[in-house]
């Protein structure tokens, strides 16, 4: 059986999900919405704007990334939680992305483009509840800690444009992700930590996924504008992103997830 929504619009019932401030409810309401969007429950009608800053907990505390405590060494139990921990808060964050990116963007690219990342959000709402069950076996839980308060920036720098959106968060920060894990994978593993082994094992396949559908958009929009998908990625990057592009890079994951080196190799952003 369906839930009786009390928003009938799938906008209204992302925008409830994004102001959503309590985290395992945020986990709730993002699958609830989803479901009800892939069983027809939702009007695919975008009849609200979405919010410029989404919801979030009292805890943990958002510092700026000068500000963030140093982690200890990964194998202490204290270095083992932080990892965990910012880990999660990177989930967290990563649910209203995915949410804002179907919410802003969905009624000006379409059907196929809103399922995909509200797909994307389902998933990073269950890496996000994986990842608290795991720190609350360590003996801590999520807001325990600091959290990084920049996470946020990517999404209010390309508010305005979904191509700079689509080059910046599933194409540089998610693909980001794809270079790091596989080593924090091997790390935990080494630790002895199995349990946590299969939770990032399973959230770099997601996140190949998700990066592919970042570039799949991207590289079919750029082309239906006549644009060069490399060329006007590096553009985008360059006047968007406020980090650094570089190596290390998984070319083998990047590819699989649309990501030839065209795009990266000599990159200078």
């Amino acid at each position: 059986m369906g839930r009786n929504w009390v928003v009938t619009t799938l906008a209204q019932a992302i925008r409830a999900a994004l102001l959503e401030s309590e985290p395992r409810a945020k986990v709730m309401q993002t699958r609830a919405l989803v479901r009800g969007w892939q069983q027809g429950e939702l009007a695919f009608t975008f009849d609200v704007a979405m919010p410029g800053e989404p919801g979030r907990p009292v805890r943990p505390e958002l510092l700026p990334p000068g500000q963030m405590p140093k982690r200890g060494k990964g194998g202490s139990e204290r270095g083992r939680i932080a990892l965990w921990h910012a880990l999660a808060h990177i989930e967290f964050v990563a649910i209203d992305l995915a949410l804002d990116m179907a919410g802003r963007f969905g009624a000006q690219m379409g059907r196929q483009f809103t399922s995909d990342f509200l797909k994307v959000a389902a998933d990073e709402a269950m890496h996000f509840a994986l990842l608290e069950r795991h720190l609350h076996s360590l003996g801590s839980h999520y807001g325990a800690l600091p959290a990084h308060s920049g996470l946020w920036d990517a999404a209010r720098e390309t508010a305005h444009d979904v191509m700079a959106r689509l080059a910046v968060v599933p194409m540089v920060l998610e693909a980001r992700g794809l270079d790091v894990t596989p080593t924090t994978l091997e790390r935990v593993r080494a630790n002895g930590d199995n349990r946590g082994a299969k939770i990032l094992s399973r959230i770099l396949d997601d996140e190949i996924a998700h990066v592919r559908f970042g570039s799949k958009h991207f590289i079919a929009e750029s082309l239906a504008r006549g644009e060069s998908p490399e060329k006007l990625w590096k553009m985008l990057v360059t006047r968007h992103f406020r980090g650094a592009v570089k190596p290390p890079f998984n070319d083998s994951a990047r590819l699989s997830a649309g990501l030839s080196r065209s795009f990266y190799a000599g990159v200078d952003c």
